[in-house]
């Protein structure tokens, strides 16, 4: 048994096991590929003049998590950077299970790394999951709106993650969410009305000068309800895969890892000048 299993307790395991069950069998060492992403003389173009920096979800990793939309922006011209973030002690490879305001702090300081060895004034951010919500708490607390032009969420859980409703299931088993905040702290703060929610949401869901856009999909099935996945105010754009493709079936993972209309819509999001209409066709692109 891995010792991250041995480490969870009844109550914290079913919840693991309810996310464990959408990632990936690929995990592997956490260096991304030296030819393509994570390249450190990478400087960015004239066309694309900021670096993206890509931050996994829940249970996933560096590299796991961006085995498509890494090399899909690589490709793109792109200067493209992934980090780990909240690492528990004898966790390998399932990372994002840290207290997610400590994550943010890993998030700003590997921001700063990038920037300082691209050359460039501001980053761009695309987030999967905890990815896609993590970085509003970085802009809205830590100062990174003065280093961020647009963050992207794919099935970001802003306002929580209620598991299809497993969350709701809590209250009745006394000591739980205790259990849940004291062995996954990550997983913790997901929970819809959590302090660190509360505290990231109050007083609105945007910082100025930063562009938003969110990619769902309606068969999320983590990041549920779906529609709570969007944000309210300015410089934001909701989109929902299915109205740009009504037979795109992706679910929370698929969209991050393998779905070629989302990677569209997140090139459109990052230059938004050059954007292309996202259809069906798109998986050709």
């Amino acid at each position: 048994m891995l010792p991250w299993k041995r480490a969870m307790r009844p109550i914290a395991a079913l919840l693991l096991a309810a996310t464990a069950a959408l990632v990936p069998a690929t995990a592997q060492a956490t260096d991304a590929p030296s030819s393509g992403w994570n390249n450190y003389s990478c400087k960015p173009s004239a066309a694309h003049p900021r670096p993206v920096v890509l931050v996994h979800g829940t249970l996933g990793n560096s590299v796991d998590n961006w085995l498509g939309l890494a090399p899909y922006l690589t490709h793109r011209g792109y200067c493209v950077f992934s980090l780990d973030y909240g690492q528990l002690p004898g966790v390998p490879f399932f990372h994002g299970l840290g207290p997610i305001d400590k994550s943010a702090e890993q998030l700003d300081a590997f921001v700063d790394q990038v920037l300082a060895a691209t050359g460039a004034a501001e980053a761009d951010l695309v987030g999967h999951s905890q990815g896609g919500m993590m970085p509003r708490y970085y802009l809205k607390f830590l100062g990174g709106a003065a280093e961020v032009n647009a963050l992207v969420g794919i099935a970001p859980d802003n306002h929580g993650a209620t598991l299809s409703g497993l969350t709701k299931l809590l209250p009745y088993f006394p000591g739980a969410e205790d259990l849940v905040s004291a062995a996954t702290p990550g997983l913790a703060d997901q929970i819809p009305g959590s302090a660190f929610l509360t505290k990231l949401n109050e007083g609105g869901d945007t910082v100025p000068g930063v562009r938003y856009t969110v990619i769902a999909t309606k068969y999320d099935q983590v990041a549920t309800p779906y529609r709570s996945q969007f944000l309210d105010g300015p410089g934001v754009r909701n989109v929902l895969l299915q109205d740009l493709c009504p037979v795109d079936l992706s679910e929370h993972l698929a969209i991050a890892l393998v779905d070629r209309i989302a990677f569209h819509e997140v090139a459109n999001a990052l230059d938004p000048a050059h954007a292309q209409p996202t259809t069906c066709a798109s998986v050709f692109s």
